[in-house]
């Protein structure tokens, strides 16, 4: 493999899809090749970037539906002229214009609960947005980093791990390809090695087999990082044998 074929590979490299041979090789090319490490890391940000996507269901029209299902139902129009009514039928006519009148304004004040439910659901929309947004921001400058490291490992069933660490940010991300769904009702959990002890980082998503994650809290200081199957919603503490053990590149 001639250094012409090595400087084109960044995106495979950036994308985990590299043989384990060319994948050596190209790391042994990246620790004298400076242009090719910063552009190595600038497509794993974008790449991250992509896979942080985030699309947000907007709130279902029901406001406007109702409104428009007013609007479409024509009144009656009286087909005879005005006559007085006696004092029974009076008393009845007002007592079912208090119940229509009454009706009326519980429509209105469903129709007011309804465009203030929309408003909400609209806000958290706008708030997951907005999360999903800085956390991907966060974990592409990590991975952009310029003391970024990377070390990558293999994991059970074929997968590929990959954690990028950047002191100065003091914040690590994990990357993996190929990772099999986490058993129905548990959820893999990241954990920092804080020299024996195990720390949460946060949960992965069980669907998916691929995936970079912001771990959680800063690295303070953790010597490597683990991953663990637990319950669904994740534990205090690993309650099984981590399938993975990593230490953080130095």
């Amino acid at each position: 493999m001639t250094t012409t074929d090595l400087h084109r590979l960044t995106g495979a490299y950036a994308l985990h899809a590299l043989s384990d041979d060319e994948a050596e090789a190209f790391e042994r090319h990246l620790a004298g090749c400076e242009a090719c490490a910063q552009e190595t890391l600038e497509l794993r940000a974008t790449a991250a970037r992509l896979a942080m996507a985030v699309t947000v269901r907007p709130a279902p029209e029901l406001r406007a539906q109702v409104l428009g299902r007013i609007t479409s139902v024509r009144q009656q129009t009286p087909t005879a002229p005005a006559r007085v009514l006696p004092l029974r039928a009076r008393v009845r006519r007002r007592a079912m214009s208090r119940w229509a009148l009454a009706a009326c304004l519980a429509a209105a004040a469903a129709l007011g609960g309804t465009t203030v439910w929309q408003q909400q659901q609209a806000q958290d929309a706008r708030d997951q947005t907005r999360q999903a947004t800085q956390a991907a921001d966060e974990l592409a400058a990590v991975l952009a980093a310029p003391d970024a490291r990377t070390r990558a490992a293999k994991l059970p069933g074929g997968a590929t791990g990959t954690v990028t660490v950047s002191g100065g940010r003091d914040k690590a991300v994990f990357a993996v390809s190929g990772m099999a769904p986490a058993p129905s009702g548990k959820v893999y959990q990241l954990w920092f090695d804080d020299h024996g002890t195990m720390r949460s980082a946060g949960l992965m998503d069980p669907g998916r087999t691929q995936q970079a994650v912001l771990m959680e809290g800063a690295v303070d200081g953790a010597s490597g990082m683990g991953v663990t199957v637990e319950p669904s919603g994740g534990s205090k503490e690993p309650t099984s044998t981590p399938i993975v053990l990593m230490s953080f590149p130095g």
